[in-house]
């Protein structure tokens, strides 16, 4: 986690001691939940080894996968910690996982220590707030194949590590759906070669 800290902002080794007294450290196993749907998010994870999944469910009953983070992430249910209220979405493990863990309380203690934590913190807000509007971008401007397309040029852990059912959800398609894009993906891929 001080390592990731440190390369968002320019720490000195005192400053990153902090953290120190600070970071607790927890395990889910597979399946487990770190936070569910309307309980309020009280902490922040950086996820030392493991998966998780950020979904909500819907109208129908169905699960909508909205997010995974992988190691050296962060993840938390981000509006429900900044609002105190509860959740949307719940997050669960998708592998045995290993984490470090912040609370609100720590969070208070490094902004009350000086401007680079705060300074910190406005940049973690900042980039979780541009992962959510390309997210929101992308499902308004490209199609479902393209979608798949970019996680297959961009983000390849996501196609080797999630179970295809999380993974549709992901994109928005069925299962179904997902297993046809993928075959006329892999089909165009062996023709260029």
């Amino acid at each position: 986690m001080k390592a990731v800290f440190q390369s968002i902002q320019d720490f000195s080794s005192e400053e990153l001691m902090l953290l120190d007294d600070l970071i607790t450290f927890r395990t889910l196993k597979k399946g487990e939940f770190l936070l569910k749907e309307n309980q309020v998010c009280n902490e922040i994870v950086f996820i030392e080894k493991g998966i998780l999944r950020s979904f909500f469910v819907n109208h129908k009953g169905d699960e909508i996968t909205n997010c995974f983070a992988f190691e050296n992430e962060f993840m938390a249910s981000f509006a429900s910690f900044i609002t105190e209220d509860t959740a949307e979405e719940s997050i669960q493990a998708l592998a045995d996982t290993e984490l470090q863990v912040l609370d609100r309380k720590a969070f208070e203690r490094l902004y009350q220590s000086g401007f680079n934590w705060q300074e910190t913190g406005r940049k973690l807000t900042e980039l979780e707030f541009v992962n959510l509007q390309k997210r929101m971008v992308s499902f308004q401007k490209l199609s479902a194949t393209q979608r798949y397309e970019e996680l297959y040029q961009n983000h390849q852990k996501y196609l080797q590590l999630i179970p295809l059912q999380y993974l549709a959800s992901y994109l928005g398609i069925t299962p179904r759906h997902l297993s046809r894009i993928r075959k006329a993906v892999f089909q165009d891929i062996c023709l260029v070669k």
